[in-house]
């Protein structure tokens, strides 16, 4: 027995809206894509590619967590590191 979750394309329309033309794309394709509001459209050859935008800071969190493990996070500049003013009065 198929359920819409096994299903892996469907055949639509590309429809007129406003000044544009679109496309109507079904929850279930949505949900099982994994895409958000915001996407990027990308031509690849004669195939309109549509993904998820990434948030801009995205993985941040783990990649600083892998330096700091490696070693990786010292500071650049270190004439540039905390003050006893940083220190005592800054709020962080």
């Amino acid at each position: 027995m198929s359920t819409m979750t096994e299903k892996r394309s469907v055949e639509t329309r590309i429809v007129k809206i406003g000044n544009s033309q679109g496309i109507r794309i079904p929850k279930w394709l949505l949900e099982q894509s994994g895409l958000g509001e915001k996407v990027i459209l990308e031509v690849q050859g004669n195939q309109i590619v549509i993904r998820r935008a990434k948030h801009p800071r995205e993985g941040w969190a783990e990649q600083a967590k892998m330096m700091a493990e490696q070693g990786e996070d010292e500071l650049l500049l270190p004439e540039y590191s905390l003050t006893t003013w940083d220190e005592e009065e800054w709020e962080w």
